[in-house]
């Protein structure tokens, strides 16, 4: 393997010490200018447990019905972060007070019938490379360390306008680049399940806060299977919109990356989707449909549905606990009438087109820091920008190539089959000073990358797809099911693993932390 593919392990494990010696994982404060306290000595507040394990849908009723006043739950959500947050590692910027202040102006404005929205008074914390006005966003590098942004990104006004209120950032990789969360500004965030285990990423902090309750909803994002990954390494529902349905903020054609939202059920995450999607008109993919859509009722009969099964593939290497948690779960869809028969799409040539492009579209942005300062760069991300200098204009043709071969050939396939359902992950959750896999099952792992094809593939189908719980392995830890759905048709994909979530009720098993 290429050396400027890999950051050492000496490197990284100072990476991850340097959280640890400030006491178990507790984060950095803001700095002073900006009007922010740090996670890791937040003034004690009371509260009730109850309302942190409360699902997101129960509590904003609550909300609504004046039961319990959003100031109270807010309350209740910090003094959970205080508890477990320095376990865990996950929210890295706490605003307690402008949270508590603007908790209790959403229960003034209930209180005079000026209710802002379906999410009106719910907590919420974002994903640490989206902008946030006032708050610090650092997208998990040296270079950011201390930027405070004057706007907010588009999800996170929608997120706002729909009345959630904010408390804090979650960790994220550097730029959000890879599977395993962590940076050299706030270290790594650990799994709840096991706190010597990766979360997964890169929305492996929103996945973390969400597992232990110390938030309801939280956006994250997903290029190579950044909402998947983290969702199915911790038990919870983690959805990548169709391209669109969540439009960003900048003006790209491309369908690798979206946004979008995760929660401990699909319920919950339906709610949240229904305040973040909807048509935008600086998206040119912006898909012209009212997420109010996602507010209807989830239930639905599956009797008759065809259901295609992975196969294996191409023979990407598999855990094998992962395959028995997943293949395992093959009855639950037969039980609900599903008919389910193996089959999946052809994914020869992804291999080489994926990586082509995400490299090559992440260029601009990552190619002038390492210029300006290459030490406060990761390898990984030096090794992307290196590769994209060697790509020819025809190499990236060919890349384009595929990809439109892709929507084609899985336009047919699901003229076929109504879904197509295979694991999240290739592996387990792994020791949380590995950086990323190199081998899996005793195959070797070229990029940092490889270990994520299960979900990139998926990436390039431009498909609907979720993780939600389907069990655990031998030694307690979480495994995902994936659904991959017909193109733009996210209703659907939700109400199957409704249904799925229903039959099995994994994701009620929570972390004893």
């Amino acid at each position: 393997m290429d050396d400027t593919n890999q950051i050492s392990r000496r490197a990284f494990g100072q990476v991850v010490g340097a959280a640890a010696a400030a006491g178990t994982f507790q984060v950095l404060a803001a700095g002073p200018d900006t009007g922010q306290s740090g996670p890791s000595s937040p003034p004690s507040r009371g509260g009730s447990d109850e309302l942190c394990e409360m699902s997101a849908v129960d509590l904003a009723a609550r909300i609504r019905r004046k039961d319990v006043s959003a100031k109270e739950v807010m309350s209740s959500h910090l003094a959970r972060i205080e508890r477990v947050n320095p376990k865990v590692n996950a929210i890295v910027t706490l605003v307690a007070d402008r949270a508590l202040a603007d908790a209790g102006r959403a229960d003034e404005q209930l209180a005079r019938g000026e209710a802002r929205g379906v999410l009106h008074g719910l907590p919420v914390a974002h994903k640490d490379l989206v902008d946030t006005a006032g708050i610090r966003t650092t997208r998990g590098s040296r270079f950011f360390q201390d930027f405070v942004p004057t706007r907010d990104a588009l999800i996170v006004s929608r997120i706002r306008a729909a009345g959630a209120v904010t408390l804090g950032k979650t960790n994220t990789p550097e730029f959000g680049a890879g599977s395993q969360t962590f940076n050299e500004v706030f270290g790594a965030t650990r799994n709840p399940y096991d706190t010597t285990r990766t979360c997964g990423g890169s929305s492996g902090g929103a996945a973390v806060s969400l597992a232990c309750g110390m938030v309801p909803i939280a956006d994250g994002s997903d290029t190579g299977g950044s909402l998947r990954n983290p969702a199915a390494f911790c038990n919870i529902v983690g959805f990548r919109p169709s391209p669109g349905r969540v439009p960003p903020d900048s003006s790209s054609w491309s369908p690798l990356s979206v946004s979008g939202p995760m929660a401990r059920s699909v319920a919950d995450l339906a709610l949240f989707l229904s305040a973040i999607a909807g048509p935008d008109p600086r998206s040119p993919l912006s898909i012209a449909e009212d997420g109010a859509r996602f507010r209807a009722p989830l239930a639905r009969s599956f009797k008759g549905t065809r259901i295609a099964w992975w196969k294996g593939l191409g023979g990407i290497p598999i855990e094998e606990e992962i395959r028995r948690v997943v293949d395992g779960t093959q009855k639950v869809f037969a039980d609900m009438g599903c008919l389910v028969q193996p089959d999946e799409p052809d994914f020869t040539g992804v291999d080489d087109a994926f990586p082509t492009l995400r490299f090559a579209q992440n260029h601009a942005q990552y190619a002038p820091l390492v210029r300006q300062n290459p030490d406060w760069v990761k390898d990984t991300i030096k090794y992307e920008v290196a590769r994209a200098e060697q790509f020819t204009g025809a190499d990236i043709g060919r890349a384009m190539a595929r990809q439109a071969r892709m929507f084609d050939q899985s336009r047919e396939f699901f003229e076929r089959y109504d879904y197509f359902v295979l694991p999240v992950t290739q592996v387990a959750p792994f020791d949380v000073t590995t950086p990323y896999p190199t081998q899996i099952a005793g195959t070797p792992m070229a990029t940092y990358v490889d270990w994520m094809r299960s979900c990139w593939y998926i990436t390039f189908m431009s498909n609907p797809a979720i993780s939600v719980p389907a069990g655990f392995t031998s030694t307690g830890l979480p495994v995902g099911v994936q659904i991959v759905g017909r193109h733009r048709n996210d209703w659907s994909v939700l109400q199957l693993a409704y249904a799925f979530e229903q039959a099995t009720r994994h994701g009620q098993r929570r972390p004893a932390l």
